[in-house]
């Protein structure tokens, strides 16, 4: 179920095709509650010459068997542009990059397996798979080539494309991105023994205990409105409700503890063979990802580009969406 609310001019400028909807949530003008997808396809009931082109418009594929959704904007031709969201996220997290990329660019926003409305597959949801999964999407949707930006999970996600497959992507972003822990590894082994699948179990959770959570992925977290930040609760515990939303994201959560940092297959002695032209972002007050990372980065992929944004979390995006979308466009600009 979903809930939307607004003022009575806000919502006839909706209905009218005079405003769209992203747009007025994105303005604060107009409210989301529960289902967030189900919202966004009130923009797709609007007859195509009254919908803005840069509106999400909402698709299900097969792939390899799962139900993928994902959102489509922009222009169709222009440069595809591919958002990959983080652990616990969706598609919905990057909605301010979404509808400032669909100006001039071609832009898809999946939602993982294992989270949102894609399917739920119980397994190890590594890096690797996922990189196989969206390799499979893109036949599917029949995109060639795109720039990859990833939001945490979502970058490491992106890396490991750009490791495995860097002739089928162009450009690399990676914001605050979930990077192989090279310290606090004592848990290792207890983490190997303890069983995704125990997400079976019902287990509650407090919405308020989850926007607290959320708040505390930003610096200065009233910079996003509350609507936003209990919309985005709301999605959450809409998923965690379900036995697979819980076994998926303790698989992937799982995995992004237990990635080995070194080694055949660590993460840190692969990084240094990423041939794309990449753009890390990073926040210095971030409590997930530190910026510590950055200089191991840095010794790894000494001709990649850096920012570090001040006074910044975990979700630059969504908290600093005007600096962050400027720094990825000069990244996109021609020429480049």
């Amino acid at each position: 179920m979903s809930t939307i609310t607004s003022d009575a001019k806000t919502l006839m400028e909706v209905l009218e095709g005079t405003l769209p909807g992203v747009e007025a949530f994105l303005q604060g003008r107009l409210y989301l509650r529960g289902n967030i997808a189900l919202a966004l396809e009130v923009d797709d009931l609007l007859p195509p010459p009254r919908r803005d082109p840069r509106s999400p418009r909402c698709h299900v594929v097969d792939v390899d068997g799962l139900r993928s959704f994902y959102l489509e904007g922009g222009r169709p031709g222009a440069k595809p542009v591919v958002l990959l969201h983080g652990l616990g996220a969706t598609s919905a997290s990057f909605l301010p990059m979404f509808w400032d990329l669909a100006r001039d660019h071609h832009v898809f926003a999946v939602d993982l397996p294992g989270f949102g409305e894609s399917s739920k597959p119980v397994r190890p949801l590594r890096p690797a798979y996922f990189s196989r999964w969206l390799g499979h999407w893109k036949k599917v949707v029949g995109i060639e080539r795109p720039h990859l930006i990833g939001n945490s999970m979502g970058g490491r996600i992106a890396l490991e494309v750009g490791l495995r497959a860097p002739e089928k992507i162009d450009r690399l972003v990676l914001l605050a991105p979930s990077l192989a822990w090279r310290r606090y590894r004592a848990f290792v082994r207890l983490v190997r023994l303890l069983r995704p699948e125990l997400g079976a179990i019902p287990m509650r959770v407090l919405h308020r205990m989850v926007v607290l959570s959320l708040r505390a992925m930003f610096s200065r977290p009233e910079r996003v409105a509350d609507a936003a930040m209990h919309a985005a609760a709301d999605e959450f515990l809409r998923i965690f409700a379900t036995p697979r939303g819980r076994i998926a994201l303790f698989h992937a959560a799982r995995e992004i503890y237990l990635e080995d940092p070194h080694g055949t297959r660590g993460f840190w002695d692969r990084l240094p063979k990423l041939s794309r032209p990449a753009l890390f972002i990073f926040g210095d007050n971030d409590r997930l990802v530190p910026r510590a990372f950055l200089r191991h980065v840095r010794r790894a992929l000494p001709d990649a580009e850096y920012e570090v944004f001040d006074d910044c979390g975990h979700v630059p995006q969504f908290e600093l969406p005007d600096r962050t979308n400027t720094r990825v466009r000069a990244f996109f600009a021609p020429g480049r």
